[in-house]
């Protein structure tokens, strides 16, 4: 088990690597440049040149891609003479020196995602504190709607197999996987939260805690929870109740099954205790891929509905330039998404001792 998770972290900060090195190229060749976008449109060659400086984009992009990596790693090289870049960066980390030479140090520290280019400065760590917490809250609401509705869909459409009810989730369900969000949560939005206001009481726009009337403190308000976690629910849903029908269908034609069923058993209890159990094994890498993958497709819907989350930064980001910010969400959407798929390989050798053997 040790052996397998030292591989399975070993491949994943391989593909940490080359999901930094992606965006970061991406970002080199984007038109457009962070430190005109700082100085608001206003043209100061000199302020300009500065700022450049400041943040490192006089460098070669080699250079700032090094630079980044020596911030991103938990044990990084720091230069100790001169004005340079890595010696402005190495005095805001807070780690323990490893080795002092006469030019650099090896510090042992926590990954520093540095500062955002758009919003004065502030740690990108604190943007993501702030904005994180709020699209967990949507994804964790959005996956538990879609898979207790999308099994129990599933269990049902299997139960009635070849009925007008079985073949209308599945044209319900095909229609629901190729609906892409944003259109679905343009649609949800206009219907529900425009159209229906006056009956359904949700608004266009809102996040998760809404500041009062006069503007001196924040509440709960788990109202606006609800389109947004139902918009971003339906495709999750319609895959979660296929694959349960398609499984279970499978499952119920097993030898054992059949046997169940003859020494008398009910079939709920086949179900529950026989059946179900091996039927959910796709379902769980389903929805595991699905929670993570919401942390991505949340962009769309976020921005649209007006959630203060990860997405909506992402966006905001994106339309600033913020390479910092956007460097930083798209490496904390890779890091769940290897977290998860870990705990599911794990989670796939408690619940079937052959894959727990191989």
């Amino acid at each position: 088990m040790l052996r397998y998770l030292a591989n399975k972290i070993f491949y994943g900060l391989l593909t940490l690597l080359g999901v930094t090195t992606v965006v970061f190229l991406l970002f080199s060749v984007f038109p457009g440049d962070p430190a005109r976008m700082m100085l608001d449109q206003k043209e100061d060659p000199v302020q300009l040149a500065k700022i450049r400086k400041n943040l490192g984009l006089d460098q070669p992009v080699w250079k700032q891609y090094f630079y980044y990596l020596n911030d991103l790693s938990p044990v990084s090289f720091h230069s100790q003479a001169g004005e340079s870049y890595t010696s402005l960066q190495s005095n805001k980390y807070d780690g323990k020196t490893l080795y002092t030479g006469n030019n650099f140090s090896v510090l042992l520290k926590y990954p520093y995602l540095r500062t955002s280019f758009q919003r004065q400065g502030k740690p990108v760590a604190d943007i993501l504190a702030e904005t994180l917490p709020n699209t967990m809250v949507l994804a964790i609401s959005a996956i538990s709607f879609a898979s207790v509705i999308g099994i129990l869909l599933g269990i049902w459409s299997a139960l009635v197999k070849d009925s007008w009810i079985d073949r209308s989730l599945l044209v319900i369900t095909s229609l629901g996987m190729s609906i892409p969000s944003f259109f679905s949560a343009i649609i949800i939005a206009y219907i529900f939260a425009f159209l229906l206001h006056s009956y359904t009481g949700f608004n266009m726009t809102g996040s998760l805690y809404e500041i009062d009337d006069m503007g001196e403190g924040k509440h709960l308000s788990l109202k606006n929870l609800i389109l947004p976690a139902f918009t971003l629910g339906i495709r999750p849903l319609a895959v979660i109740t296929q694959l349960t029908r398609n499984s279970l269908l499978e499952v119920m034609g097993q030898d054992y099954i059949r046997t169940a069923f003859a020494k008398g058993l009910k079939p709920r209890v086949v179900i529950r205790k026989h059946a179900l159990k091996n039927a959910l094994n796709p379902v769980i890498t389903a929805t595991s891929g699905w929670f993570a993958s919401m942390l991505a497709g949340a962009v769309f819907v976020e921005f649209i509905f007006g959630w203060n989350g990860l997405g909506k930064e992402i966006v905001n980001a994106l339309n600033t330039l913020d390479l910092p910010v956007v460097t930083a969400a798209v490496l904390v959407i890779a890091v769940t998404f290897i977290i998860i798929n870990i705990l599911v390989d794990i989670l796939y050798g408690i619940l079937d001792p052959k894959v727990r053997l191989q």
